[in-house]
């Protein structure tokens, strides 16, 4: 078997990410670093590290690297120059990484920015819809179709037959796995950065119609389309709910694959806002006359729809699992005691880096 794949070969950004390391857990209710006996404010670590210049120009270097994360585009990958791995690595023995901040104290917002701009690992780790996204891009299937609907359906005039055409290429053709982990990827409902990478998943901007044409006019599009016609009956069959609690009229997993197949049809749907999982058509029911409880229903059947609701909330919580520390310390005992050769065995990097060997081998391991 080939070996696992060396530390320099994986994007820059996500070995940033494995380089610095998380601070110790936040004890309950405190949502700030606290400050230990024996451990200096980040204000005075900050002031020990100007007074050597090695140190001033890693911090800065870091700091602009850590900027170039946080305003990239939620769909695009986040951009990190090599050399900024190395900066990180150099900060390692810095008193600044095991520097802290407490309450009510004096500067507490500037000793919070230090604090973050050395633990970017901790705010960006918690974006499990990024962690799929490069989950995506080191596997070449995903990371080829990915590309693919991207340069479609980008740009002012992009041509939203050609950008539907590749949407659905990449759900027909792209595992399972990887198509539903960018798709229906868990976020915090305060982190909007992740909320709004998982809406954008489908290029919202291209793939849905322009405006809010009526519901039932979608509809009329699709039964007069074939695919679109056979997909949404699909959907109609798997995601109708037989109950309020989310009962589904077959399966769960029969239900996710109706809804992403409806991906790339004139009734594609998406997540509503940033903030929550609720999804719905790009439609409305004005203007529908005597047909507005029918176009209520039909816009209903995806908004407010229990089956729907509870098999992206299902598929959700074990999406958040496959990265809960408990899953993943287990999960990499089980490969240890299967990989009986030689060559497959954790190489020395792999105990600092445990998340990296995992995340290679996790999706086809598990699913």
């Amino acid at each position: 078997m080939a070996r696992p794949p060396s530390p320099c070969s994986l994007p820059p950004v996500l070995l940033l990410l494995l380089l610095l390391p998380l601070p110790v857990p936040l004890g309950a209710g405190d949502p700030l670093p606290t400050e230990g006996r024996l451990m200096i404010n980040c204000i005075q670590a900050r002031r020990k590290c100007q007074a050597d210049p090695t140190c001033n120009a890693t911090y800065h270097h870091l700091n602009s690297c850590i900027s170039s994360i946080n305003t990239a585009s939620p769909t695009e990958e986040p951009f990190v120059p090599v050399d900024c791995v190395e900066v990180a690595q150099h900060l390692r023995n810095s008193s600044l990484m095991s520097c802290t901040c407490h309450r009510r104290m004096k500067n507490q917002a500037a000793c919070l920015d230090i604090y973050w701009t050395v633990h970017p690992a901790r705010s960006i780790d918690s974006d499990l819809c990024l962690k799929f996204a490069m989950l995506c891009t080191l596997n070449d299937k995903c990371d080829r179709l990915r590309k693919a609907y991207g340069e479609a359906c980008s740009g002012s005039r992009c041509q939203r037959h050609t950008c539907l055409g590749q949407l659905r290429s990449f759900f027909e053709k792209a595992s399972e796995a990887h198509a539903q982990g960018l798709l229906l990827c868990p976020c915090a409902p305060t982190d909007q950065g992740c909320g709004q990478r998982r809406r954008n998943t489908i290029a919202p901007n291209c793939a849905l119609p322009s405006g809010a044409p009526n519901c039932l006019e979608l509809r009329r599009l699709c039964l007069s389309d074939p695919l679109c016609r056979s997909r949404l009956a699909d959907f109609q069959t798997h995601c109708h709910p037989m109950d309020i609690l989310g009962t589904c009229a077959t399966e769960q997993s029969r239900c996710l694959r109706a809804y992403t197949g409806l991906i790339g049809t004139s009734m594609t749907p998406n997540f509503v806002s940033n903030v929550n999982a609720t999804v719905a058509l790009s439609c409305t029911c004005r203007g529908s006359g005597n047909l507005q409880e029918e176009c209520e229903r039909l816009e209903e059947s995806f908004s407010h729809n229990p089956c729907l609701m509870e098999a992206i909330a299902a598929k959700m919580r074990f999406h958040s699992q496959l990265f809960s520390q408990d899953w993943a310390d287990s999960t990499f005992s089980v490969m240890q005691r299967q990989n009986k050769n030689l060559a497959m065995r954790p190489q020395p990097w792999a105990p600092s880096l445990l998340s990296c060997p995992l995340t290679l081998i996790l999706l086809p391991s598990l699913w």
